[in-house]
């Protein structure tokens, strides 16, 4: 009699197995977060997202200025789709093994968390490894979750806020509510119900944008009308004929979905950002020359939350710097647990970016591109030809408006237009980049030497953790206190460190099968202890069986 057939185990992923050109566009990612972390080894990371450092001349301006323009944004960017193809060959794997999925993927995520705390608290507040944590949790509800428990979530969480000290509840229930949304446009069949009738959400989209557009023209002519209404409406009309399209023919293009959803919400985000900054910017809000009781009322309030704010917000930056440059390892530890458990609630919000990045990182890996890489270099020769020039070029267009926030502006100065602009392009920039790098890695010129980072990449979890604790050592006053070093300087200790990296993973994977902390990552996920050294016996499982 057969019998039945075992399917098989699923195991962390052998060398032979692995997708050469991820681990290369790793290491290369590695390379950039690199140089944008460093500048927050030698300045507050409260200060993030306020652009260029001001005061800075000559070559120090300039690396400044490439850092934040060719740099800043396209990384976590491509670390991001990264992500979501490494999900996906995971999630490949366990189908073809027959395996469960989602219990090693929890485990999976729950590591990384855990990771990310602790890298936060102890070495660096500009961790990324929380977030992405949060934003794979996110991933889960987009993909598997059910409808029922997603509403009963968002009512308990809805519940709590009420609970004094609770009112981030309420940002977590609308997080969950939009990820139930992306679940919905993602594995629904995409159909509305009007008097019977189903009706198409693409129609819906794209009738509510021409309406937006048309209402937004009207207002140009009409002189009464405010800069919100002229700027948004139109801009909102344009970001929801895009999503129309998008999901146009959904239901016959079901493969597409990941990356249609993915670049239609990360576009609409930042078009709406756009729209607002360039509304603040070409038309400022200007104060009535005969105001009212309740508008001066109402302006005199306005004014000191934004002064309490600006306060709450340079004294932070004061605390931290006057913290890292003078203070001791156990005070910098304290401050910044103190940070991540204030930040740590807002992560969901970011999370809402995120998982567009993660759904078309998803597509690369499901449609087969990136396992079949060379044989797409096509696409990925015009995703670089054209997502370059178009991604870097929104961000210079922004630079010619703002390169810093100016204190108390309110969006007066440009720097919301400029950024919007920047964030937009991050998008077909990051795609650019690494296409970029995987016609380098097939090309027949010497540029395939690019080649060199994928040990580099396969360890990426170790370097980056690496990273932050060697840079955490060399700047901050409890170590060698080399805080505030020239931005030239600081370039020099990005190319220094990555060298020593690049040579430092090659050595160690001639011996070992992973990286140390990579090791430990497959272990919690996989719940065994996989073999550490090339040519050692089969992992041993850790389960308890029945007796």
């Amino acid at each position: 009699m057969d019998q039945p057939q075992v399917p098989a185990a699923l195991t962390p992923v052998a060398s032979n197995e692995r997708i050469q050109a991820l681990d290369v566009v790793r290491g290369f990612a590695l390379i950039g977060i690199l140089l944008m972390n460093v500048e927050f080894f030698n300045r507050a990371t409260a200060a993030i997202g306020s652009g260029m450092q001001t005061g800075l001349s000559g070559a120090n301006f300039w690396v400044s200025y490439f850092v934040q323009y060719f740099v800043v944004g396209k990384f976590w960017t491509i670390f991001s789709l990264l992500f979501g193809m490494g999900f996906a060959v995971m999630l490949t794997r366990a189908e073809r093994a027959g395996r469960s999925f989602l219990v090693p993927y929890m485990r999976r995520i729950a590591a990384l968390a855990v990771f990310g705390a602790l890298h936060h608290i102890f070495f660096f507040s500009g961790d990324i490894l929380f977030s992405y944590a949060v934003a794979a949790s996110a991933l889960l509800i987009v993909l598997y979750g059910r409808a029922k428990w997603i509403l009963l979530a968002i009512v308990l969480c809805i519940g709590g806020g009420f609970i004094p000290g609770m009112d981030w509840m309420f940002g977590t229930a609308g997080g969950l509510a939009y990820f139930g949304f992306v679940a919905w446009w993602l594995r629904g069949e995409q159909r509305m119900w009007y008097f019977g009738k189903p009706l198409a959400v693409s129609f819906v989209f794209m009738l509510a944008g021409t309406l937006g557009l048309i209402g937004g023209a009207v207002c140009w002519f009409l002189p009464d009308m405010p800069p919100p209404a002229r700027f948004g409406l139109p801009l909102a009309g344009a970001a929801l004929v895009t999503l129309g399209l998008l999901t146009r023919n959904y239901h016959a293009d079901r493969p597409a979905r990941s990356w249609r959803i993915g670049v239609g919400l990360y576009c609409f985000s930042f078009f709406m950002m756009t729209g607002a900054g360039a509304s603040m910017y070409f038309f400022p809000e200007k104060p009535p020359v005969v105001a009212t009781k309740e508008q001066a009322e109402k302006q005199k309030k306005q004014a000191a939350e934004r002064a309490k704010n600006l306060k709450e917000r340079e004294e932070r930056i004061k605390k931290e710097t006057e913290v890292l440059t003078k203070g001791s390892f156990a005070d910098a530890a304290s401050l910044r647990a103190k940070n991540f458990v204030e930040d740590a609630p807002g992560q969901v919000g970011f999370a809402t970016i995120l998982i567009a990045m993660f759904l078309i990182g998803t597509w690369f890996v499901r449609s087969g591109i990136m396992e079949k890489a060379q044989a797409h270099l096509p696409l990925f020769r015009k995703l670089a030809m054209f997502g370059l020039p178009i991604g870097i070029g929104m961000g210079l267009l922004g630079s010619t408006i703002a390169m810093h926030a100016i204190p108390g502006s309110r969006g007066a100065d440009g720097f919301q237009l400029a950024s919007g602009l920047q964030m937009l392009g991050n998008l077909p920039a990051s795609l650019g980049y690494v296409s970029l790098v995987i016609v380098m890695l097939y090309s027949a010129s010497p540029l395939n030497k690019v080649s060199v980072l994928a040990p580099f990449g396969r360890m990426a979890l170790t370097n980056y953790l690496t990273q932050s604790v060697v840079a955490s050592t060399f700047f901050f006053g409890y170590g060698f206190g080399n805080w505030g070093i020239s931005r030239v300087d600081q370039m020099l200790f990005v190319v220094a460190l990555a060298a020593v990296q690049i040579v430092f993973s090659h050595g160690w994977l001639s011996r070992f099968r992973y990286g140390p902390m990579e090791w430990l990552w497959r272990a919690i996920t996989y719940w065994q202890i996989p073999p550490m050294r090339i040519g050692a016996p089969a992992a041993a499982t850790v389960v308890v069986k029945a007796a």
